[in-house]
């Protein structure tokens, strides 16, 4: 071919212009495999944290609400069947903040206080002829925050359920923002000049028959560096999310951390309900002004209908990996990440020396023809 807009040559040539423009569209699509190959490893480590965060998540809710529903079979079996839609309604809202839905904390944990003093003022403060009318249980819902019968225990919660449930949130979107910059990434729109260059470098040679030579290093590093420049550009950005994440997961321990706060839930539950039943005669006086006295009827104590042999086996899995604490999983998965804080900067150089160029010391491609060295 006499027309070549790249390949032409002053040696003899066994290309067309139609191949030339196959051997461009090749050349695109080479470096975009490569470039995918050479992200797989820390895609899938982050894809892999992102799904083992998530499951440890869950398993922790479903504990705690276990915890939480063997509290009232075991302490306040009286009071566990009542108790029970609201346990699991709290810990479905725990579920669905770390998960991403929109929903005040603050709100659903004095949700779940306002709706466990009718229950425990019918069953503790005022026991024997139990069941008082919905009417007069709403009333005393509505003045939970007034009265305040648990003191300062659902202000602690609240408080504790922000600060650790926030960044576990957090933590998850940002892991997940990971792999989206990833697949961002991973699919590259060349320039025309970039096409015309990778062209040069990769197929160029086969043109002269020259099927097995690959690019000389620098001439590689010239070529990839230059289409790579704006993956250069996001270089700072990842450093900087890498770093993001290890000061949010080293914030994400002690006091806040998430599996204590998770698993400590229970016994605050029962703080709030042992000072109910000590103020009880003050609570009485309170509610007797606000509320009237209670209309009541007798009624059945029913059982406990929690099962607590369900979800054992997962239990079980989870108390046997107790050691491998949340805090130290996190620790292991940043300290991998950190391996990858230069990935952008240096993508270009990784490709070139791993994939794309000859090794030391062997002829190379330089662009026009085979050389020893560049």
């Amino acid at each position: 071919g006499v027309d070549l807009q790249v390949c032409s040559s002053k040696n003899p040539t066994c290309c067309t212009k139609k191949m030339e423009e196959r051997y461009q569209t090749a050349a695109r699509q080479d470096i975009q495999q490569v470039i995918q190959a050479t992200s797989a490893t820390l895609k899938f480590l982050i894809s892999r944290n992102a799904a083992a965060f998530q499951e440890t998540f869950e398993i922790l809710i479903k504990l705690a609400e276990n915890y939480t529903s063997t509290l009232f079979c075991n302490a306040y079996r009286n009071m566990a069947v009542e108790a029970a839609t609201h346990i699991q309604e709290f810990f479905t809202d725990v579920g669905l903040f770390i998960f991403g839905t929109d929903i005040s904390t603050e709100e659903f944990v004095n949700r779940f206080f306002d709706t466990l003093f009718p229950i425990a003022y019918s069953h503790m403060i005022k026991p024997g002829l139990t069941d008082v009318s919905l009417e007069y249980a709403e009333c005393l819902r509505m003045a939970t925050r007034d009265i305040r019968p648990f003191g300062s225990i659902p202000t602690v919660v609240a408080r504790q359920m922000g600060r650790s449930l926030l960044p576990s949130r957090t933590f998850l979107q940002a892991l997940n923002l990971g792999i989206e910059v990833i697949n961002t990434t991973d699919h590259l729109h060349f320039s025309k000049d970039c096409s015309r260059a990778l062209l040069r470098m990769q197929y160029c040679p086969h043109c002269q028959g020259l099927t097995l030579s690959k690019p000389c290093m620098g001439y590689c590093l010239n070529v990839v560096r230059g289409c790579l420049a704006n993956l250069a550009e996001v270089d700072l950005h990842w450093r900087g999310y890498i770093q993001a994440l290890e000061e949010l997961s080293s914030a994400m321990h002690g006091t806040y951390d998430l599996e204590h706060v998770l698993l400590n839930f229970h016994s605050l539950v029962n703080d709030a309900l042992i000072q109910a039943h000590i103020n009880g005669p003050e609570l009485s006086e309170q509610v007797n002004k606000v509320c009237g006295t209670p209309v009541r009827k007798p009624m059945q104590s029913p059982g406990c209908s929690f099962d607590q042999n369900k979800d054992n086996q997962v239990l079980k899995m989870f108390s046997r990996d107790s050691e491998e604490t949340l805090a130290n999983r996190r620790k292991a998965f940043i300290g991998h990440l950190r391996l990858y804080r230069a990935f952008y900067g240096g993508l270009a150089d990784q490709l070139c020396a791993n994939e794309l160029a000859a090794a030391d010391g062997l002829p190379c491609w330089n662009g026009e023809d085979v050389v020893r060295r560049y």
